[in-house]
């Protein structure tokens, strides 16, 4: 396969990613769903992409992986991994051991092997963050109780795919037989992460800090240095005979507990984006549909398994730790499906040759049934919800009939919002400051940050989650004092759009007429500022551009 040939297929398969993924959206369908769909389209329906032009391009996918795995590792805090809470390690592991004993008993009735039945188990296992999360997002119950505690049980989740991907790493199909050399693989590849997680924490402590904040400086700087440092965990996992992920996922670990991690996570992931598409399309177009038919029924019967009792044995774990029925439900409902990293472990299992390719479509009927079903039960949450307590089926739990109590988001509101921390910048928040008023400051250089009177966040106002973050929508003036027209010009029309006013640094006369036609509420000249000019802004802002 060319080179021309490869950039060209990778090129059909995201257009046919984003084209279904436009399609999905239409029904809320999960974008995991939409590439594989994607794929299983090009490889069985217009044959554009044929099976033996994947090899090269699964190469390129795999980077995908390695790069969720790093954001993955990036979301997980050692304080947040504290304050997870009893109930999110109680239903976390107790799910994981109900559904490991239950998914291979329930595999080996179906006729699979052992070796089959411990993969397609553990694949059961694991509920997707990536899916739950953004569903989660979209409805705004990010921050609820229930999703805070579905968040908490992701991470627990994460930490014991690590473990699997270390376990699987230590089965060598090729070795000899016997117990002896099963246990001395296993006894190296948690060895090797064991050493690997002990770089990780000690980099995080000792190594990291000053150079990242050296890198920080500069959002490009940081987003390589990042790179680089994923991309040397990755190729000491594989010196050390483990999987790729496992070393993207410890880098990731020593990334985290640094306080650049907030916007290096905004940076890698439309680049995770990216190649996840092409992982999973191209995953769709290797899918044998042949396979897949000969296991419908299996497929059923798994499904099931997954879609009600997962649901099942977390709400029993939620209601027996306190919390409501209502909490208890709408949290069950959240895991109610396989994770990408599922498909991730069936495909290392054929890689292994512990499984072959037909146990992975089955795997990944499985995962289009259960995440494509489980989204809507998200979605329609509280429907579900009063249909099924009007049937009287969540007695059975004994969970009380209340509203468990939660502590109101922390959210800024009337706040004022000033970006950008050169001189200009740090005096306007100085005199807001000095005036009582709520202030945020946001630059993307975290030593500007140091030493404000008021609360600061690290990021680009580039990206719409930094926005959302520093809570603009809910801002009573948006104040930037870049000397970037186009951040400028950006920041001016989100914050419009929102009904927020906004005072723009008119830094050059070039840039005037521009900020005018987007009806910016007042033009910050620099050489002509003073105290009196920021009591205007801030008093009121809405009476026009000076």
């Amino acid at each position: 396969m060319s080179e021309t040939a490869l950039v060209g297929t990778i090129g059909v398969m995201i257009v046919a990613g984003a084209a279904v993924t436009f399609a999905g959206r239409l029904v809320r369908m999960p974008s995991i769903v939409c590439y594989i769909l994607a794929g299983l389209g090009l490889a069985a329906l217009t044959g554009l992409v044929a099976p033996d032009s994947l090899d090269r391009v699964h190469v390129v996918g795999e980077l995908g992986i390695i790069l969720l795995l790093f954001v993955v590792g990036l979301e997980l805090n050692l304080e947040r991994i504290r304050q997870v809470g009893k109930v999110a390690v109680l239903a976390g592991l107790g799910q994981v051991a109900f559904t490991a004993a239950g998914g291979v008993g329930l595999a080996l009735l179906l006729g699979f092997d052992w070796m089959a039945s411990v993969l397609i188990a553990t694949a059961l296992t694991f509920s997707s963050t990536v899916v739950v999360v953004k569903l989660l997002d979209q409805k705004g119950e990010l921050s609820s109780l229930y999703g805070r505690i579905a968040v908490g049980i992701f991470l627990v989740q994460d930490l014991v795919v690590i473990v699997v991907l270390t376990f699987v790493a230590g089965l060598d199909p090729e070795a000899e037989s016997g117990a002896l050399p099963v246990l001395v693989g296993l006894g190296k590849a948690f060895g090797g992460m064991g050493l690997l997680l002990a770089l990780s924490l000690a980099s995080a402590r000792w190594i990291l800090p000053r150079p990242m904040a050296w890198a920080a400086r500069s959002p490009q700087t940081l987003f390589l240095f990042a790179l680089c440092l994923s991309l040397g965990f990755v190729l000491a996992a594989e010196h050390m005979g483990l999987s790729p992920e496992i070393g993207a996922f410890l880098a990731g670990l020593s990334v985290a507990q640094l306080d650049c991690a907030h916007e290096l996570r905004r940076r890698v992931h439309p680049l995770m984006s990216f190649f996840i598409a092409v992982f999973f399309v191209s995953l769709g177009a290797g899918m044998r549909l042949a396979d897949a038919s000969a296991y419908w029924m299996e497929a059923v019967v798994l499904s099931l398994f997954v879609l009600i009792g997962n649901p099942f044995i977390f709400m029993w774990i939620i209601a027996k730790s306190g919390y409501s029925e209502r909490t208890s439900f709408f949290t069950s409902v959240t895991v109610a499906q396989i994770s990408e990293f599922s498909f991730i472990l069936g495909a290392t299992g054929v890689a292994a040759g512990l499984i072959g390719p037909p146990v992975l479509s089955l795997i990944m009927v499985v995962g289009l049934v259960t995440i494509g079903v489980s989204a809507y039960m998200i979605l329609f949450n509280r429907e579900l919800y009063a249909v099924v307590r009007r049937l009287g089926l969540l007695r059975m739990f004994g969970a009380s009939q209340g509203e468990d109590e939660e502590p109101p988001a922390e959210r800024m509101q009337g706040h004022v919002v000033v970006v950008g921390m050169n001189d200009l910048g740090r005096r306007l928040v100085r005199a807001l400051a000095a005036r009582g008023e709520p202030v945020l400051a946001i630059d993307t250089d975290p030593r500007k940050l140091a030493d404000l009177p008021c609360r600061t966040l690290h990021g680009s106002v580039e990206h719409p989650e930094t926005l959302e973050e520093a809570g603009v929508p809910h801002a009573r003036l948006a104040i930037s004092t870049l000397r970037i027209e186009a951040t400028n010009r950006l920041f001016a029309y989100r914050a419009k759009g929102w009904g927020v006013p906004v005072a723009i640094h008119a830094f050059d006369r070039s840039v005037v007429d521009g900020l005018r036609a987007l009806d910016v509420d007042l033009l910050i000249d620099s050489k002509g500022y003073a105290a009196a000019s920021l009591r205007e802004a801030v008093g009121a802002p809405g009476e026009g551009a000076t």
